[in-house]
């Protein structure tokens, strides 16, 4: 985060929003400007990337199914817009230590003594240690004691749409949010490979509500799509993981997709049709 609060002062906050006796790298400032930047770029990656999804791929059919809700897209960003500055505060400190250097994170290819080999493999082990941690703390907050308080609310969507992709209680977004954020504190990982990461798997969280059941069929049971994802939303202790099925299937949660199977959303509208 440190190289994107470098650009910002570069090019707006120290020639034009601070004073200019105020360091850049004063602790306050620091904690100020990413405070700001987080929940911006956070706001223009979910409307961003939502909207060209609910538009251009999102199946506009499935408003149709009983369980779509009244009023359901603008009850979903309204939730989402007002759950992401509480997100951000947690978010804020844990980038606020990365910017005082206290995670592993390096500026150069040759700072690792792997090189471009040691890029590529910290995006796969990235993605693993995510998927993992996510899918158990993803499972622990379907336990009754954190559940109705904490979960819940993102489960009112059974169909749910891009737009509930962040629409999360706080605490839920960020405890399913902290495997990407404790990562470069465990593991070296390039700087600009982790911002790279940081926008894919918002826009992977997205695609997942997307409501497009379609995944390349080697890979049906291997990765983790909105096939997956609508089954855990509709049948509720399936299905836990993010990019894979892995643990789901060591975890016994793995649930094969009805909408493989002729029994999804689209298959039941299309009897509706019939009837």
């Amino acid at each position: 985060m440190d190289l994107v609060l470098e650009a910002a002062d570069r090019h707006l906050l120290t020639p034009y929003v601070y004073p200019a006796g105020w360091p850049e790298g004063e602790p306050c400032r620091q904690l100020l400007s990413l405070f700001v930047i987080t929940n911006l770029g956070a706001l223009a990656l979910y409307l961003l990337f939502g909207t060209l999804s609910y538009y251009f791929i999102f199946d506009h059919e499935l408003k149709k199914h009983p369980q779509f809700l009244e009023n359901q897209v603008s009850r979903e960003i309204s939730y989402a817009v007002r759950s992401l500055p509480w997100i951000s505060v947690p978010t804020v400190a844990l980038f606020f230590a990365e910017v005082r250097g206290y995670s592993k994170l390096y500026d150069n290819i040759e700072d690792s003594p792997y090189g471009w080999s040691g890029v590529f493999l910290s995006m796969l082990s990235f993605l693993f240690f995510t998927d993992m941690g996510i899918y158990w703390i993803h499972r622990g907050l379907h336990h009754r004691l954190f559940y109705k308080r904490f979960h819940k609310p993102h489960h009112v969507w059974k169909i749910a749409t891009p737009f509930a992709s962040h629409a999360f209680h706080p605490v839920d977004g960020f405890m399913q949010s902290l495997p990407y954020h404790v990562y470069p504190f465990l593991f070296p990982l390039h700087k600009v490979t982790y911002l790279g990461l940081y926008i894919f798997v918002n826009v992977w969280t997205i695609s997942i509500h997307d409501g497009d059941y379609r995944v390349p069929r080697l890979l049906r049971h291997v990765i983790n799509g909105s096939a997956h994802h609508t089954d855990h939303h509709l049948y509720f202790d399936y299905n836990y993981g993010q990019y894979f099925t892995l643990w789901d299937k060591i975890g016994g949660s793995y649930k094969s997709p009805t909408s493989f199977e002729g029994k999804g959303p689209h298959d039941y509208l299309r009897k509706l049709r019939e009837k």
